[in-house]
């Protein structure tokens, strides 16, 4: 019997399956279970199968897994499992989410607010001025900046955020046992030296393999309240992670370029199809997200509404403890069904308790 984090990671080890498989067979079974219940047990668990269920039956290698351990405990290394609290709680919204993330750092990945930056490798004078004004003026209003440490504009937001005091992590497409690119194993150094962080879905020994980087870009999308694109082409990993944002109901904004510039065509497509907001300014995109209120007059109307029901005050609550959600997230937090959110938030915002917000966010007034 090993402990349980052995069990954790050898779960994603296991060839086919991914985490939504993994989910649905802790569904079912405890950690050691899924490892030492028969095959038939197995292959009768939803989405799972004979070809699964013969791949867990036949899994050997926790010597690996003990190996890994070993290297984690030396570099100071903490896997986080889905079901941990310190696990990135934003990216539990997301159906694909890693099950497991080695981390190495101090940055709060739960931040009350976090922002990805994203942008071309080959970042222009224009990038480069708005990404710094964008940083320096989220400086003081502490706010975790996440990029994926390439070159151009993801290293440009690591290292303004160092210069201006805010906490930066990197999401990287490989083990921690190396930093890809080379150039930026000091700039990664200096994240961790001053509050930042790595963070991985890959384990030891994983090579920067070109097929890893869109499952980085997820995390990327994921681990945030919203995403900004700087400067991108129509193709490339910029637009991978916007897309993914997409899907996850994300804030999404794209900073608008010539139109005849081709670093600045993924922005305007972007922006094009309303999948992204126009990027202007930092107080704007502050605004977006529900992070300041909007400026204008406290209401002056007495509240003639009578005390909120049990669903208004289950969503009431919620919204105390996690200030943006969604209707879906609000469904699966508070456990009530799709209607009964839906009735509640309606209620509220004829009260006016409840603010909407773009994005169909929702925040208490």
């Amino acid at each position: 019997m090993y402990p349980d984090i052995v069990y954790q990671i050898a779960l994603t080890r296991i060839p086919q399956i991914g985490p939504v498989q993994a989910r649905l067979l802790l569904a079912r079974l405890s950690l050691r279970e899924i490892f030492t219940v028969s095959e038939r047990v197995l292959e009768k668990i939803e989405g799972v199968g004979r070809v699964r269920a013969a791949s867990i039956r036949q899994f050997r290698q926790f010597s690996e897994v003990e190996a890994e351990l070993r290297f984690m405990e030396r570099h100071r290394i903490r896997a986080l499992f889905f079901t941990d609290e310190d696990y990135p709680q934003r990216l539990l919204h997301c159906y694909d989410a890693p099950l497991l993330l080695y981390y190495k750092g101090s940055a709060d990945l739960n931040s009350n607010r976090s922002l990805s930056i994203v942008g071309s490798r080959r970042v222009t004078d224009y990038g480069q001025q708005v990404t710094k004004d964008l940083i320096r003026n989220l400086a003081g209003e502490p706010t975790l900046i996440v990029s994926g440490l390439a070159y151009g504009i993801d290293a440009l937001a690591h290292r303004e955020a160092l210069v201006h005091g805010l906490p930066t992590v990197a999401v990287l497409a490989h083990g921690l046992d190396r930093i890809y690119p080379g150039v930026h194993a000091g700039l990664a150094r200096d994240m961790l030296a001053n509050g930042g962080g790595l963070l991985t879905e890959f384990p030891g020994n994983t090579l920067p393999d070109r097929y890893h980087f869109p499952q980085r870009n997820r995390v990327v999308a994921g681990l945030t309240d919203a995403t900004v694109v700087i400067e991108t082409a129509l193709r490339g990993g910029s637009m991978i992670t916007a897309d993914l944002a997409w899907d996850y109901h994300r804030e999404i904004f794209a900073v608008p370029g010539r139109i005849t510039d081709k670093r600045s065509a993924g922005c305007n497509e972007l922006i094009r199809s309303n999948k992204a907001h126009l990027y202007t300014d930092t107080d704007t995109l502050c605004n977006v997200i529900g992070w300041r209120a909007a400026a204008g007059p406290a209401p002056t109307t007495p509240c003639l509404f009578p005390d909120p029901g049990p669903d208004e005050l289950a969503v009431i609550n919620l919204l105390r403890e996690k200030p943006l959600l969604q209707v879906d997230e609000i469904s699966f937090m508070t456990g009530l069904d799709f209607s009964r959110v839906a009735g509640a938030i309606l209620t509220l915002e004829l009260q006016n308790r409840v603010l909407s917000l773009p994005g169909k966010r929702y925040r208490l007034s």
